[in-house]
């Protein structure tokens, strides 16, 4: 455990945030699985709708450091491939 007052503050800060970076990383994959149920469902306007709100959580979670934008791109890809594949 800390002693120092800036220590103490860094772990709670690092508590905190980690705690919201969580939260960004489940609100991914939940995006990310609306999609591949619509496909399995087999309705693409759903699958596309579903898309689109994915890119951009998935965007965002890589401009708050939550993924690497190559890890992103490659879910886009290959949701993007699911949906043209229906």
């Amino acid at each position: 455990m800390a002693n120092i007052a800036s220590a103490k503050k860094r772990a709670r800060q690092a508590a905190v945030r980690r705690q919201h970076n969580i939260m960004l990383a489940s609100r991914m994959r939940s995006a990310v699985k609306k999609v591949i149920k619509a496909v399995r469902a087999g309705d693409k306007a759903v699958a596309q709708q579903a898309y689109h709100t994915a890119v951009s959580v998935l965007d965002s979670s890589v401009n708050k450091g939550i993924v690497h934008k190559n890890k992103a791109a490659r879910h886009k890809s290959r949701l993007n491939t699911r949906i043209w594949a229906m």
